[in-house]
């Protein structure tokens, strides 16, 4: 199943670029880069200079850029649980 912004939660995230675009933590709004590793509540982004950052999911709103080149936003909490897990979760529209 190709990705898509419907069934992005289903899906990996490792490879897609992200940026936050809102967060309650003010000096997380902006930071982006390549998603290069997941846990159950974080993402770690590394940035076009190679500098890598841990964001956590619940941080705010984060916006994907699919392989397609569409962007997602999507609220961070959607995204808490480990990757393999959130297969099997169901999620409001």
């Amino acid at each position: 199943m190709t990705i898509s912004k419907n069934n992005l939660p289903y899906h990996e995230l490792i490879g897609l670029e992200a940026r936050v675009v809102k967060s309650t933590n003010k000096n997380l709004v902006g930071l982006g880069g390549r998603v290069v590793d997941e846990t159950r509540n974080t993402i770690v982004l590394r940035s076009i200079d190679g500098v890598e950052r841990v964001i956590p999911k619940d941080a705010g709103t984060m916006a994907f850029t699919l392989p397609d080149t569409t962007k997602v936003e999507i609220n961070g909490s959607i995204l808490i649980g480990r990757p393999e897990d959130r297969i099997h979760k169901k999620h409001k529209r």
